[in-house]
């Protein structure tokens, strides 16, 4: 969106709980065939890897979790109790297995489209998209 920096991997360097503080407000912007989608970031988690037993990195590096472990500011994306796909980007320096947990978005543009993808009314109100 016009007038909006992009982050760069470097903004993703320091601890969970601080890049969680930096990124509430901002957009999460994704081009969907064509149309543009953008939410605002309204609910964020913080993990901190080995230290933190709720964390996917606690047990240990995996095939699974390895980016975790990776450079800063790359999506994690898993998908559970069978009906949710959760997106989490991983923070702090490499072999630090920090991330945060993106946990609500407000949708800010490309409603219509979030809609039809949800499978609701093209016409939907954005808290039923969210």
């Amino acid at each position: 969106m016009p007038g909006f920096p992009v982050l760069s991997r470097a903004e993703y360097l320091d601890a969970p709980d601080a890049v969680a503080k930096r990124l509430l407000g901002s957009l999460l912007v994704r081009r969907f065939e064509g149309k543009r989608l953008a939410g605002r970031i309204v609910e964020v988690e913080a993990y901190f890897g080995l230290d933190d037993p709720a964390a996917h990195a606690f047990a240990g590096k995996t095939e699974r979790n390895a980016v975790l472990f990776g450079p800063p500011g790359f999506a994690y994306v898993y998908f559970i109790y069978g009906m949710h796909f959760c997106l989490n980007i991983s923070c702090e320096p490499q072999g630090k297995a920090g991330s945060l947990l993106l946990r609500a978005l407000e949708p800010v543009e490309g409603l219509s489209t979030m809609a039809r993808l949800r499978g609701l009314p093209k016409q939907a109100r954005p808290r039923l998209i969210s």
